[in-house]
């Protein structure tokens, strides 16, 4: 182990993160890995408990905007300026804890073949029974595939030459920046796997529909932003997802009741679109080994997230118009 952590550094950002980010140091403190923690302007004891465990803290400057982005570029910048010798970094959000030999197995397949760039892992949920939201992230983080993947989220193990390559993250982004770095490696001819192993345990502390609705509208501006920078042919990333949000999230719905009176009301027919749609995801996520409770849960939510996506898409919108630079959408 030692041998492995010898290699890697390790890049953790959080804000508030309070227990969870205690949690997520202990988890990567050890062995011989250097840990570069970046605060993003917390106000409680975060960036004397990465201390206390021997990270380097990063203070990031809060006058300029903060995104996830950032802070994964400048804990990176330090731990290169610091290690230049580090060879794989692990970066992982203050919200996930990374579980024993999750970065021993991923470092083996990075030896093992050197056309792998990164090296991902099943991302778990710590507490999927205490809200219906949390159930919902569970699903989400056991919706991908083994193998190949374009993508990956914020908890993998990237080669540090790389990351150098493409010149870090794009920190102009506010969400989705793991997709769109993602698109950058793999147009450098890298290649990006997901492994047979759970990586992390995230702890997403969702208690209210308002904090899902916050997370879907962020999902929606990481559509439209992302996909402003990489939706052209051939890649066209978040071009579908991005057209759906917009057509049943704002078009559809918004048609249906514009034109009640004269469709005498049969326009609203439209709205049946969405239950079918809820159980057609359950469906396949029955097929696919979820319990009931899982399925059906994230059927409705796959069902009416188009909503608050939309408004995320036009927020981006919105924004560029005014020449305003985005800014995070919390749901925390």
């Amino acid at each position: 182990m030692d041998q492995t952590r010898a290699r890697v550094g390790v890049v953790l950002i959080g804000r508030n993160e309070g227990q969870r980010l205690v949690r997520s140091l202990d988890s990567v403190h050890g062995g011989s890995s250097v840990v570069v923690y970046v605060d993003s302007g917390s106000t409680d004891d975060s960036c004397n408990a990465a201390r206390q465990r021997g990270a380097v803290v990063v203070d990031l400057d809060m006058r300029q905007p903060f995104t996830a982005a950032r802070a994964r570029n400048a804990g990176f910048e330090q731990l290169m300026r610091d290690h230049p010798q580090t060879e794989l970094v692990l970066f992982v959000d203050g919200d996930c804890e990374v579980l024993p030999g999750f970065v021993e197995a991923a470092a083996a397949e990075l030896d093992a073949d050197p056309g792998l760039v990164a090296v991902c892992g099943w991302r778990r949920e710590r507490h999927p029974e205490r809200t219906i939201y949390n159930r919902l992230c569970d699903v989400e983080w056991r919706w991908g595939v083994l193998g190949p993947i374009s993508c990956f989220g914020g908890d993998v193990l990237v080669r540090a030459a790389a990351v150098q390559a493409i010149g870090g993250y794009d920190a102009g982004i506010i969400a989705g920046e793991d997709e769109e770095i993602g698109v950058r490696l793999r147009k450098l001819g890298g290649r990006l796997i997901r492994i047979d192993r759970d990586s992390t345990l995230h702890d997403a502390d969702m208690h209210s529909i308002k904090q899902w609705w916050q997370r879907a509208k962020r999902c929606g501006h990481a559509y439209a932003q992302v996909s402003e920078i990489h939706g052209a042919p051939p890649e066209r990333k978040f071009v579908d997802n991005l057209r759906r949000s917009l057509l049943w999230g704002l078009i559809a719905p918004g048609a249906a009741v514009a034109l009640t009176l004269p469709t005498l009301g049969l326009s609203w027919a439209v709205f049946a679109r969405y239950p079918v749609v809820a159980a057609k995801v359950a469906r396949t996520a029955l097929g696919r080994g979820f319990s009931a409770p899982d399925a059906v849960a994230w059927g409705v939510s796959c069902a009416l997230s188009p909503f608050p996506e939309a408004l995320g898409v036009a927020k981006f919108h919105v924004d560029r118009l005014r020449n305003k630079r985005p800014q995070i959408i919390e749901y925390k």
